[in-house]
């Protein structure tokens, strides 16, 4: 499925740049570009928009991530303790039964 939307939005890149071939110039601040396709200014403003808005959302699901496999690491150690503690009171001898009241009294 997945595949027949990358063809479709594919195909739909191909006929906007087939019907949109016409020059045209392009001015920002001290540069100008002359002679662009149409298509080609509109490909490569929506590239610049899908990365200056993609850059910053990658940024943060990045910072997710590491904290993420930092709090994963931080669990296992936890465990690893826990583990070991409940290793070491299994081990640990019974405590002694407590003396017969009679014995106290004499």
């Amino acid at each position: 499925m997945g595949y027949l939307v990358v063809a479709i939005l594919a195909a739909a890149v191909a006929v906007f740049a087939l019907q949109n071939s016409e020059p045209a110039t392009v001015r920002f601040l001290i540069w100008t570009l002359e002679g662009l396709p149409l298509a080609a200014v509109a490909l490569i403003a929506l590239g610049l928009g899908l990365v200056v808005v993609g850059l910053p959302l990658w940024i943060r699901s990045w910072r997710w991530r590491s904290r993420a496999l930092a709090a994963e690491a931080r669990v296992a150690t936890l465990d690893k303790a826990l583990a070991e503690r409940e290793q070491a009171l299994m081990r640990r001898p019974p405590p002694p039964p407590p003396e017969p009241p009679a014995a106290r009294q004499a």
